[in-house]
């Protein structure tokens, strides 16, 4: 199925360099504690990204990896900025160790490419992989004979391999590598005085290997391994500091298998630093009392659709969620009533995604927002309120018109430039695979009907950073039968291809997921654009619909298989959801959801 995509931007590295040169300046206005430290970890976040795309620049223009004075030098400023975390946060962010100016004026003296293009660090933007797990988990490397060799793999793994050097007590950057070829069957391409380098690290020491992961296949991890392997390292000189403690996905060479299940791994957990430490009460907690007022209880985890039991009692009514990917989030009771804690981004990513909730707080559109601490978005929980599905008293047309309202609002407020999200030839080809995954090649085919379509509809769009997840459970119902989105404030931001869209496939998605027929469909239209004041395209809107269908489809059936051994239940309540969508996809005309 084709449901992922990947999110990259284009920077002018003297542009990063000036703004990251201002911002450290200011690191000493801040006041000590978390508030400093997670601007500290927000500089690290930026100097990693750009690091990643000057070396990426470099690999593109030599088709390899290869030692030279700019691949050291970008690797500096995130090294230093790795040591100040690893010093703050193991003086409980009372102070950090000083950046020097010359890792930023080193790297300016040289020659940069006007541009270079970033990716994001998911871990950072969605699943709550904080630096300090990393610094944790590679602290018993100060007790090898010799520092390690560090191999960072790109993309993230630039700046993770900078903290677990920095955690080694190494005095230079890693080394980072690019793997390239088919996803599941990666491999390295290293310039010679980069190889001689590795190999003759790795005859006087060990090899930590380092990277968000493993995933489908973990073949990246895998490459580096056969690497030094096929060249002589020995599996047991070999360090491995994934994301999780999991074992590879299913996709898995039976090679890397075999190793996987020998490797010395290395890792830190979220819960047991952050939420559950044995020593102290949770760090979370004290990131967030400023905010919240002391705390009278625990904090009570519902992530992984465990919010789901706050609502539904019933098990059997729970609606369907790939718990994997949910973000974390936490409730947490004080005297001044409760609130949910839910990780939002850590840097410059939750501090947009706190703008943004700010402003469909404001008006009054989203539960109220408090604050964010280190990446956790601070809300109120709204204790009377009910999700849709089991409230009462908010008739059918009520629902259009506060639906339509809050669409209108983000057409008109929320507006994105171009290249954010798929291209409708995009969405089109992910349409076309997952319907013939499910429904076979002749209903792919009937989709071909848009392709000569695709450039004239393509000059009607109007990219806004859509909802994107407008599900029925995600609308709140309040005692006075006021209606409240929840979860809205970066989906349209995603690990998926969509990405920002014309309003049009809000309209769908809404459309579809609240069960609305053609005539309501029209009028929830039509007060989008008295919102938004912009028409709403009916032929997106015709376009978006099995585009919309095809890409759920695709979601709900990876997710299925993904979760199949581990939760059946949920996988049961996930294929039962993509049956749905099939059977939406298979006959056009719409079903109500509350029929």
């Amino acid at each position: 199925m084709l449901v992922y995509g990947d999110h990259e931007r284009e920077v002018r590295p003297t542009e990063v360099l000036a703004a990251l040169r201002e911002r450290l300046r200011q690191l000493d206005t801040l006041p000590t504690g978390i508030v400093r430290h997670a601007a500290l970890v927000s500089l690290f976040i930026e100097a990693g990204e750009l690091a990643q795309g000057l070396l990426d620049a470099d690999f593109a223009a030599q088709r390899q990896d290869e030692l030279n004075p700019r691949s050291t030098a970008c690797l500096a400023l995130p090294l230093a900025l790795a040591r100040a975390i690893r010093y703050s946060h193991s003086s409980g962010f009372a102070s950090y160790s000083p950046i020097p100016d010359e890792v930023i004026d080193t790297l300016e003296r040289l020659e940069l490419p006007e541009r270079v293009t970033v990716k994001m660090p998911e871990g950072y933007a969605y699943y709550a992989l904080y630096p300090e797990l990393y610094l944790e988990a590679a602290r018993s490397l100060r007790l090898l004979p010799r520092p390690p060799v560090v191999i960072g793999i790109r993309s993230i793994g630039t700046g993770l391999s900078c903290l677990v050097s920095a955690a080694a007590g190494t005095t230079t950057p890693p080394v980072t590598v690019r793997p390239g070829g088919h996803p599941f069957q990666r491999t390295l391409s290293l310039g010679p005085e980069l190889e001689r380098k590795l190999l003759a690290g790795a005859k006087e020491s060990h090899v930590a290997i380092v990277d968000e992961g493993p995933g489908l296949s973990g073949s990246s991890f895998g490459a580096v391994a056969d690497f030094l392997e096929d060249r002589g390292v020995p599996e047991d000189r070999l360090l491995f500091f994934p994301s999780h403690a999991g074992e590879l996905g299913p996709m898995a060479s039976e090679r890397h298998r075999k190793r996987w299940a020998r490797a010395r791994r290395y890792t830190a957990d979220f819960d047991a630093l952050f939420v559950h430490p044995s020593d102290t009460r949770a760090p979370l907690v004290d990131w967030v009392e400023d905010v919240t007022g002391t705390a009278v209880g625990p904090l009570v985890d519902v992530s992984g659709g465990a919010w789901r039991r706050k609502h539904f009692p019933d098990e059997r009514t729970w609606p369907a969620v790939h718990i994997q990917q949910e973000r974390r989030k936490y409730l947490l009771l004080t005297a001044r009533g409760t609130f949910l804690l839910k990780f939002a981004g850590l840097g410059t990513y939750g501090e947009r995604r706190l703008a943004r909730a700010r402003q469909l707080s404001d008006a009054s559109l989203t539960p109220p927002v408090e604050g964010l601490r280190h990446g956790f978005l601070i809300q109120r929980w709204l204790e009377g309120a009910r999700p849709l599905p089991v409230a009462r008293g908010l008739d059918r047309a009520e629902l259009v018109a506060r639906v339509g309202a809050y669409l209108g609002f983000r057409a008109r407020r929320f507006l994105s430039e171009p290249g954010r999200g798929a291209s409708l030839a995009k969405l089109l080809e992910m349409a076309r695979y997952n319907t013939a995954q499910v429904l076979g090649d002749g209903y792919a085919e009937a989709l071909g009907v848009w392709a000569p379509r695709l450039e004239r509809l393509s000059a009607e769009v109007r990219p806004v950073e859509t909802d994107n997840k407008l599900h029925a459970w995600e609308w709140l119902v309040l005692p006075d039968c006021r209606l409240l989105k929840t979860d809205a404030v970066d989906h349209h931001d995603a690990h998926d291809l969509v990405g920002c869209q014309d309003v049009a496939w809000d309209v769908v998605g809404a459309a579809v997921e609240l069960g609305l027929d053609p005539a309501e469909q029209s009028i929830l239209a039509e007060y989008v654009e008295r919102a938004s004041g912009r028409a709403v395209s009916a032929a997106l809107m015709d376009f978006y619909r099995p585009c919309y269908l095809a890409f759920q489809l695709g979601h709900h059936v990876m997710a299925a298989s993904a979760l199949e051994g581990l939760v059946p239940e949920e996988s049961a309540r996930l294929r039962r959801a993509a049956e749905r969508y099939t059977a939406l996809l298979r006959d056009p005309a719409p079903t109500s959801y509350f029929a």
